[in-house]
């Protein structure tokens, strides 16, 4: 349709009194248009559909030119910037060298659809995109080409959210692949000290940008404070050898010798000592902690614990063996009448990092799903 009819009201509109909404919204003005609110959704229901209106047409995907043309680097730095291409750092300019040497890395044809994603499902259309788009955002992110599998199993899901809540997204990556292309499961896991960890979470944000029409401020990106995980997402490869439990792939039903990304969506991660509830004491209770800190947590997403293999082995000696033991008493423990969450699928526990110190995050995230990284090799 042409001209979709839109009012707007002045946001937000939750957390206001009736009194509030009344002054506020129902006889506010619009913010965009300066007119009457009331009187122009009268309007906008009553006016008659006009001829154009009644016409139909598709919207064009663009993912811009194949080729640039030449130029100077910093001439084509500045036009990848300028056409919100980026995320406003320098990039790797995408020759069709470099492109061919990513498209080297996979079997799969360089038209192959991989996937199709939005910036929020059912809001705005979803925009299919290829093997070689990937690998042109992978080229901009500085990715190596034996990451690629690893990108292309991630990218069947948007990394930015329209959501004026300023949602973050984390991958979790399982399997020999981890140690294959060195990502980082020790030292500063979620920190940038491994080049695939760091490439790999930021040609996930590009692709979004770039092959699916997300983060484009102000009209597909409204996050109102924004997410600094949105720049290279969140990105952890599970310390398998020291975590006391199965890998978390292997827990959704894949083989250990597999090589699995699985993807999170939600709030993000912050340290658990930020919480109250995180205790220091000669007689540490990490269950409990952690039990009291999901109690506490918004119930959207569920709740989601990122242990360090130390911390994870403490809890395995306060008797939970299993991971599954483990869930299913933070959903809901004996004494307890009713349980926080929905179901203990909204609990997530992975392990990554060092075991210099007991130290652990947590945030409100859910798992969305997992994907097999090899069947893109």
């Amino acid at each position: 349709m042409p001209h979709l009819r839109f009012t707007f009201v002045k946001s937000p509109v939750w957390g206001k009194t009736a009194e509030q909404l009344r002054k506020d919204v129902v006889e506010g003005t619009d913010p965009v248009t300066s007119k009457p609110v009331m009187q122009e959704v009268v309007a906008e229901l009553t006016t008659p559909v006009s001829d154009e209106d009644k016409t139909t047409r598709t919207i064009q995907q663009s993912a811009g030119p194949d080729h640039f043309g030449p130029d100077t680097e910093e001439n084509l730095q500045k036009l990848f910037r300028e056409k919100g291409m980026t995320d406003y750092l320098p990039i790797v300019l995408p020759t069709e060298e470099k492109v061919d040497a990513m498209l080297k890395a996979t079997s799969h044809k360089p038209d192959e659809i991989v996937g199709k994603i939005s910036p929020t499902p059912g809001v705005y259309e979803y925009w299919s995109y290829t093997v070689k788009q990937v690998a042109v955002n992978a080229v901009m992110a500085g990715a190596d080409p034996k990451y690629f599998p690893m990108i292309l199993a991630a990218a069947d899901k948007e990394s930015l959210s329209s959501s004026d809540n300023s949602f973050a997204e984390a991958v979790v990556i399982n399997g020999p692949i981890r140690d294959e292309i060195g990502l980082n499961y020790g030292v500063g896991a979620l920190g940038p000290f491994s080049h695939a960890n760091a490439t790999i979470g930021r040609a996930y944000t590009l692709l979004s940008i770039n092959a699916g029409n997300c983060g484009k401020v102000g009209e597909t990106y409204m996050g109102v404070i924004g997410n600094p995980a949105n720049y290279v997402n969140i990105v952890i490869a599970e310390n398998e050898k020291e975590s006391p439990w199965k890998p978390f792939s292997v827990r959704h039903g894949f083989k250990p010798d597999e090589s699995v990304v699985s993807i999170f969506e939600g709030w993000g991660v912050i340290s658990a000592k930020n919480s109250k509830y995180a205790v220091w004491s000669k007689d540490m209770n990490f269950a409990g902690e952690l039990k009291n800190i999901f109690n506490d947590q918004d119930q959207l997403f569920g709740a989601v614990a990122v242990l360090s293999p130390a911390v994870a082995n403490y809890v395995k000696e306060e008797g939970y063996d299993t991971v599954e033991k483990l869930t299913d008493w933070l959903y809901k423990s004996p004494e307890e009448d009713k349980p926080h969450f929905r179901s203990p699928a909204q609990i997530n526990v992975l392990v990554t990092g060092s075991s210099n110190n007991l130290y652990w995050d947590y945030g409100g995230m859910r798992y969305v799903k997992s994907v097999s990284i090899d069947k893109w090799r």
